[in-house]
């Protein structure tokens, strides 16, 4: 830690210059307003503190001073002079009486999106001319950035590094870096030697997301900071700042990335991403449906209100124009009772349905109300007592509604294709809601739960072609997920559902798209693309028959296809499986630089859906994955320990956590993995044998006994 410095009296003259007042000090000078009396003008000067002055070291600091005194741009305020005078140094720069971006966030705290905007662009501009001719400034923060008016100038560009390469004992508060914490790139937190321009893109970041928020990124003692740069994740900006678009909360946040290489290449890429869009052209037609509030006192009906509400989510999404939040994003809301404009800007849609549900003996209670995410007043709302055979009118009624209150028009057809087939018996669905509501878990005993109520239904309602469909559905993702040997049953069964269904209802897209992954799985290609194409006609908008379709056509080797398919899934719904398995088609298709770039696309997708669920292992495994990809190590590593970390014994992300090791050179953490699949029942043996991913484990006696334990 510096010692204060003696301060300059009034009326004293120092290496020419006459001093007026001290106008502020900081980690390594003292600044004051002072006269110049040969030029008849008042002046900044910038005075470091006597430690930091080495008499050997001086002609380093001045030499680096002078080459910060060539740049010459509109954004930043020149350099005067500098020199050493009575054992110090110091350098002068011109007085600037509009003050400094940290003061006009003391005073207003946060500042309007548009006035952060353009002053991150001006700032921008002036880095980058900085860096086209070789210099960083390593220092970026609110302190460094004054007003001349309301034109916003960078100071102190290569003091920084001028005091680095003057004293490097004499530093920070750390001893070890440079920089203010609260601004520091995680390379710099780290106490990197190699700073690139990077480093100012994350600091500008850092200011930017303060100017919006109130408060940088990461607070706390400067050890704790330092070590959440490198580390923590980002808080999301739409939880402290509700209102600030999501293009330039995605453009903060890539710029914000841990490595380098994952932020825009360079200042001006930085500041073009920044431009604020004056429309959003799905924002008048979107929506979330949250799920409904459990009113009637027990838990166990809490399966009631979040199957009424994806079921009026479903019917929604078979309305064209209308573009409707996943139920993966919207139902993370569940228990939290978040506020409306927050849910509008993590899922970028207009409008919000929320609702509550109460059952009393043979009554029912759904009260709902559409509210605009943007401001938080109510669009519509109503409230409906009905008996328990009458839920299905009121599920209509409630879309239509939705529709009517967006300006949606609803044409006949549309209509009719909202309108679902629903059971003779009424105790049929309520099992059909309860199988519901464990079939999105994805865990094993979730699904074999799912399955037990969905059978439990067709028991009731031997007609109920949705049951049957979740009945194919269940099985299919437990034959998939967590095969073991002798289960080909669960196979058969839902082949057999899946018909059922489509004897039933032969225009259901579920049913169609479930069948056409059991033919896939049982290598029966031409039958499973007839069955995809199917389900994908009957219902353009349905997203998870063109993932199946994709999934299937990628696993077949037809990744032309797999590609278009994945790309037509992602125009339907924002997707973090979806944007992964996109970046491995490109990769296998050889097409490296655009996998480079669909992995850089898909980290942010994955970010956002972790932000929202943080336990799912299956999401940390992709990122892992694509942080290896990138060629990131450290990263990849780091987040294959977390996935492993938050389940330990789902077959599927040990085994791709295996591979990942393996190719990352971790010979002993493969192996543990592998073991922890094969012990969870990890069943595709042929992948183990031939996957070329696992190639560096084959000639290591342990792969050898683990095989032979089969």
């Amino acid at each position: 830690m510096l010692a204060p410095q003696t301060a300059l009296r009034t009326g004293t003259t120092f290496a020419g210059y006459v001093i007026r007042r001290e106008l502020g000090r900081g980690g390594m000078s003292v600044v004051y307003l002072a006269d110049d009396p040969k030029h008849h003008r008042p002046v900044a000067l910038k005075v470091l503190y006597p430690e930091l002055t080495v008499t050997t070291a001086a002609s380093r600091f001045l030499r680096e001073i002078d080459i910060a005194a060539t740049l010459t741009h509109p954004n930043i305020l020149p350099l005067y002079d500098s020199g050493e005078a009575e054992g110090r140094l110091y350098y002068v720069m011109p007085y600037v009486e509009s003050g400094s971006l940290r003061q006009r966030l003391h005073d207003q705290r946060q500042l309007p999106i548009p006035d952060a905007v353009r002053i991150a662009r001006a700032v921008a501009d002036a880095l980058g001319h900085a860096h086209d001719h070789g210099i960083i400034h390593r220092d970026v923060k609110p302190e460094n950035i004054l007003f001349e008016g309301e034109h916003p100038v960078v100071v102190d560009f290569g003091i920084a590094r001028a005091v680095s390469e003057a004293v490097s004992e004499h530093i920070t508060e750390e001893g070890a870096v440079v920089g203010t914490p609260a601004y520091m790139s995680p390379e710099q937190a780290s106490g990197d030697s190699d700073i690139g321009p990077a480093a100012d893109q994350y600091a500008l970041a850092c200011v930017l997301y303060e100017m919006l928020a109130g408060d940088p990124p990461f607070t706390g003692t400067t050890r704790s900071v330092l070590a959440r740069h490198v580390v923590d994740r980002v808080p999301p900006l739409a939880t402290v700042r509700p209102g600030v678009p999501r293009p330039i909360r995605q453009t903060i946040l890539r710029a914000l990335a841990k490595a380098p290489a994952d932020r825009f290449r360079t200042m001006r890429e930085f500041a073009d991403a920044l431009v604020e869009p004056e429309t959003d052209a799905d924002a008048d037609s979107s929506i979330a449906v949250l799920p409904f509030v459990n009113m009637s006192g027990s838990p166990e009906d809490e399966y009631f209100g979040d199957g009424i509400a994806e079921e009026i989510l479903t019917a929604l999404t078979r309305i064209p124009g209308l573009r409707v939040a996943s139920r993966s994003s919207s139902f993370v809301f569940k228990d939290k009772y978040p506020n409306v404009r927050v849910v509008g800007e993590l899922l970028n849609v207009r409008a919000v349905l929320e609702g509550s549900v109460r059952r009393a003996g043979s009554t029912i209670r759904i009260t709902v109300q559409l509210v605009d995410s943007s401001d938080g007043y109510q669009l519509w709302s109503e409230r409906y007592d009905f008996e328990p055979k009458d839920v299905f009118a009121i599920q209509d009624a409630i879309a239509a509604n939705v529709a009517g209150a967006l300006r949606v028009v609803l044409r006949d057809d549309t209509r009719r294709a909202m309108v679902r087939a629903q059971p003779s018996d009424i105790g049929a669905y309520d099992l059909y809601l309860r199988g519901l509501q464990f079939l999105h878990e994805r865990r094993k005993k979730s699904l074999i739960f799912a399955q037990q109520m969905f059978e439990r239904a067709v028991e009731r309602d031997s007609t109920f072609a949705r049951a049957y469909a979740g009945i194919a559905e269940s099985c299919v993702l437990l034959e998939h997920f967590f095969p073991r040997e002798g289960h080909d049953r669960n196979l058969e069964r839902a082949d057999a559902a899946s018909r059922k269904a489509l004897e039933l209802d032969p225009e259901l897209p579920d049913a169609h798209a479930t069948l056409g992954f059991v033919l896939w799985l049982s290598e029966e290609f031409p039958e499973a693309e007839r069955e995809f194409q199917r389900a994908m006609a009957l219902d353009p908008t349905h997203f998870e028959s063109r993932y199946l379709y994709a999934r299937a056509s990628f696993q077949h080797g037809d990744l032309e296809r797999a590609l278009a398919l994945f790309e037509e899934a992602s125009r339907l719904q924002e997707d973090h499986e979806t944007a992964f398995f996109a970046a491995q088609t490109l990769s296998a298709l050889g097409r490296h630089e655009e996998a480079e770039a669909a992995y850089r696309r898909a980290l942010p997708i994955i970010e956002r859906h972790l932000e929202l669920n943080p336990d799912d292992a299956r999401a940390i495994t992709m990122g892992a994955v694509a942080f290896s990809r990138l060629r990131d190590k450290a990263r990849a590593i780091e987040w294959a320990e977390r996935a492993a970390t938050v389940d330990p014994e789902d077959a599927s992300v040990c085994y791709n956590l295996a591979c990942l090791f393996a190719l990352e050179g971790e010979r002993d953490r493969a192996f543990d993995r592998l073991a922890c699949a094969v012990k969870a029942g990890f069943a595709h043996w042929d992948w183990i044998a031939h996957d070329p991913d696992l190639h560096s484990l084959r000639d290591d006696p342990r792969f050898l006994e683990l095989v032979s334990e089969r």
